[in-house]
């Protein structure tokens, strides 16, 4: 899904727009007049790169593994606990 901005806000925020577009992906529509005139996004379609910020989420949205290895799923939540903290704000990506 792509998100609007205007041209203004595009120009004003561009180096920002391509750090977004190049680590999370987004595309956005160019407003101007009202009006999409252009969309920015990433220039080829490869694959999500996770950083270590979203480990925790992504470890957190696994669905469970079932009974025959439910060890297995504990030994990852004992790793997760065991992770240092992150810093607050951009978290290195």
């Amino acid at each position: 899904m792509a998100k609007s901005i205007t041209a203004t806000d595009a120009v004003r925020r561009f180096s920002d727009l391509l750090n977004t577009i190049k680590f999370k992906g987004v595309r956005y529509t160019i407003i101007r007049g009202g009006k999409a005139v252009a969309t920015l996004g990433p220039a080829t379609t490869s694959a999500h790169h996770t950083t270590l910020g979203e480990l925790q989420e992504l470890l957190t949205k696994l669905p469970s593994l079932g009974d025959e290895t439910a060890a297995f799923e504990q030994d990852l939540k004992n790793i997760a606990k065991t992770q240092p903290i992150l810093p607050k704000g951009r978290r290195w990506a």
